[in-house]
């Protein structure tokens, strides 16, 4: 079976996923308690994330993760920049358990010949994390199989939208909705080839 890419975003009700300062504190605060939701233990969502087998990031993302907390583990990671980045900030370093920064690559260039000669070879579960602009790309190249959104139960008001900016109307089947007890949803769609 050949690679899936999926775009992974949480946004806001309102359609942002960042602050206009492109802070994401807002995801720090539990919803209400939903109790007709779904709740998933630690050993569910370890298994979940041991099947992803890359991450795909933007630069703003990447500072976002070493700050906040080192997300990703061991899993590889590909941190797209048009950036130089120093030796000394491509590691996360202490910033998260069992993570030495062997697993991360910077990558400037193509997004297409990424996936298909870089990752797809290597890879069969890819997953892009954001930020905004660098799953905007992903979409426009059609480079999207499936898009796992989750929505925040928060209005921002104004911020960073997630899909601006897209030049032609796209098709998505949906295919699961879950509905959480910290009232987030999350809702999965696969892409509608023609």
């Amino acid at each position: 079976m050949g690679r899936t890419v999926t775009m992974h975003v949480v946004s806001s009700l309102d359609g942002f996923i960042a602050k206009k300062d492109n802070s994401v504190s807002w995801l720090e605060h539990p919803g209400c308690v939903y109790e007709a939701g779904v709740s998933i233990s630690a050993e569910e969502i370890a298994a979940f994330v041991k099947a992803i087998d890359c991450y795909v990031l933007g630069s703003r993302t990447y500072e976002h993760a070493l700050k906040l907390g080192w997300p990703y583990g061991d899993t590889p990671v590909v941190v797209v920049s048009g950036r130089e980045w120093p030796a000394a900030s491509t590691s996360p370093g202490s910033t998260g358990p069992g993570s030495t920064g062997k697993n991360i690559e910077f990558y400037s260039g193509d997004l297409k010949r990424l996936v298909e000669v870089t990752l797809a070879p290597r890879y069969r579960n890819i997953w892009v994390v954001g930020g905004a602009m660098l799953c905007q790309r992903f979409l426009e190249l059609g480079l999207v199989d499936e898009i796992r959104l989750t929505i925040a139960p928060v209005l921002l008001g104004e911020g960073l939208r997630l899909f601006g900016g897209l030049e032609t109307e796209q098709r998505w089947n949906l295919k699961n909705v879950v509905a959480y007890k910290n009232g987030f949803v999350e809702l999965a769609y696969s892409a509608a080839r023609a």
